[in-house]
């Protein structure tokens, strides 16, 4: 059973793998820097790219010795019935945010196998950061199913206000800047109390900030999101699947667990004995 769980996480892994350079050879972004920025402090005025021939010239300067490379033809797609402006849109947004998520997964990951946790109790009850000897995934394992569904609460939160679409912030499938994170409105139409701070440069350090160093920034954040993506399943493929990655043999521990599951038990499928 376990060898078997063990070739499927592979077949898995691999085609992650293959889908997120697709979604990163075919989409790109604008600037890391105004990626979240409203139009009314200083966004980049670089223009959205919308067509292929766009997506082909910001390859360039993105990877000049890969340049555009589009085997499944996804730049011509029309997902859903939608226009191709709009698929494009979607998986350069796709792209955007995975890759930022990756960039916070691989620097967590690294910071849990090095022991590195806050010295004050996780839970009101007392309980401390869990600690699993280095192996982030056991160490995901430890933590409470009540402390994981307040960490789900609020990235569903942040998803849900990501899609909003408003007379200030269009929807990136919409002429919306894909990877564009709209600003936390307080009010009537917003959040119904004071929010201080945006989840993107809450310090307003970047409205002074150069078109050229933003435009820098936008095509390093795309290509460092693209390098974290790959980083990141390459540390659970060599935890999970011993001698995957070679570079890290005997560098990562080994686990044996479920690194695609949020819960140690599986509540769905436990009604049918699984």
């Amino acid at each position: 059973e376990k060898s078997r769980r063990r070739s499927l996480l592979v077949i898995i892994t691999s085609i992650l793998f293959a889908t997120m350079m697709k979604l990163a050879l075919l989409a790109s972004t604008i600037a890391a820097a105004a990626a979240f920025a409203p139009a009314q402090t200083g966004r980049a005025a670089t223009a959205v790219s919308e067509t292929k021939a766009d997506l082909e010239g910001l390859a360039k300067k993105l990877n000049p010795i890969l340049g555009f490379y589009d085997p499944l033809n996804l730049a011509e797609a029309e997902f859903w019935g939608q226009s191709n402006e709009a698929t494009i849109g979607y998986l350069r947004h796709s792209e955007i945010k995975h890759g930022r998520i990756a960039m916070f997964a691989f620097v967590g990951y690294i910071v849990h196998a090095n022991g590195i946790k806050f010295p004050w109790a996780m839970q009101m009850d007392g309980t401390p950061f869990p600690d699993a000897n280095g192996n982030p995934p056991a160490l995901w394992d430890a933590v409470s199913d009540d402390a994981k569904w307040q960490i789900f609460g609020l990235i569903a939160f942040l998803e849900f206000w990501s899609e909003l679409s408003t007379p200030n912030h269009k929807h990136y499938m919409r002429g919306g800047k894909p990877g564009d994170y709209p600003d936390f409105v307080s009010g009537e139409e917003g959040i119904p109390h004071p929010v201080p701070f945006n989840l993107y440069d809450p310090f307003r350090l970047s409205k002074n900030m150069s078109e050229e160093k933003k435009e820098s920034r936008l095509r390093a954040e795309i290509n460092n999101g693209r390098a974290a993506m790959l980083g990141i399943f390459g540390f659970l493929s060599a935890q999970c699947a011993e001698g995957s990655v070679p570079l890290l043999n005997g560098v990562v521990p080994a686990y044996d667990g479920e690194p695609m599951a949020p819960f140690v038990t599986n509540y769905l499928g436990q009604p049918f004995g699984l």
